[in-house]
């Protein structure tokens, strides 16, 4: 069985102190390593060390959200890989849709960051997902398997091994509306069967697929609870604690 990932985004969000405080509650309520659910936070770049202090021996794992494809050197305002592992970092999200649209990353770029990654030791949670406009046109899946293709172009079975797949459909991120049980399901079977065709059935299996669109407290059972749902890439219900656990206690309850 798949274990669940409950990952927290926090964006260009937060204050040192404010985010110590939410990194204190998450790490007290998941002290220890669990059985059925992984729990991951991804702040800012300037709070990764003092998150990773505050989270240090608890069950909550420390990402970033971005990196660059290069090892090092005159790449003035890029992070790298090895700096990550440096602070404490375990996994990286790649290829988020503000990334792709506000800053205009394209899947070669991606593909890039996520075979540095991969080399370097990180877990990439690789994010895709459709424009409302390309699901009105009936596109999204010609647009996941685009995403899919680029992104993992010349990525072997061993080396995807290292990868979290999350389907984030654009028009439901940050919106307040949220994909229906059935769209979430209908999107993660298909990117699941994709990865079968790509790799093997075993392996797409066990690749954890994540939904991620307004995830709250009230939706997270009924979306992590579809059969290849594992779990929640969160961003602004993972700001505050009292919504962030809640999520994280439904993929529990999921699991036990």
């Amino acid at each position: 069985m798949r274990r669940f990932l409950v990952a927290g985004n926090w964006k260009m969000n937060t204050t040192r102190a404010t985010g110590e405080d939410l990194a204190a509650a998450l790490a007290a309520n998941a002290p220890a390593a669990e059985d059925g659910v992984e729990v991951l936070v991804c702040p800012p770049y300037p709070y990764l060390v003092p998150i990773a202090d505050k989270t240090s021996g608890s069950a909550v794992s420390l990402g970033a959200q971005d990196v660059y494809f290069e090892a090092g050197g005159a790449f003035t305002g890029e992070v790298a890989v090895d700096m990550l592992k440096d602070v404490g970092c375990s996994h990286v999200i790649i290829g988020h849709s503000e990334r792709r649209h506000v800053m205009g990353e394209t899947d070669e770029t991606i593909n890039k960051k996520v075979k540095a990654a991969i080399a370097g030791g990180l877990t990439v949670v690789l994010c895709v997902g459709e424009l409302l406009s390309d699901r009105e046109a009936g596109n999204t899946e010609a647009i996941l398997d685009g995403q899919m293709a680029g992104g993992l172009a010349d990525i072997s079975e061993a080396e995807a091994a290292s990868i979290v797949i999350a389907y984030e459909p654009v028009w439901a991120i940050g919106t307040g509306v949220t994909a229906s049980p059935e769209q979430a399901e209908s999107a993660h079977e298909h990117l699941r069967k994709w990865v079968a065709s790509r790799y093997t059935d075993a392996f797409s299996e066990q690749i954890q697929i994540l939904y991620g669109g307004s995830v709250k407290p009230d939706n997270a059972e009924v979306l992590m609870g579809q059969p290849n749902v594992d779990g929640a890439l969160v961003g602004g219900a993972s700001l505050k604690a009292d919504l962030f656990i809640p999520i994280i206690d439904a993929a529990r309850k999921l699991s036990a």
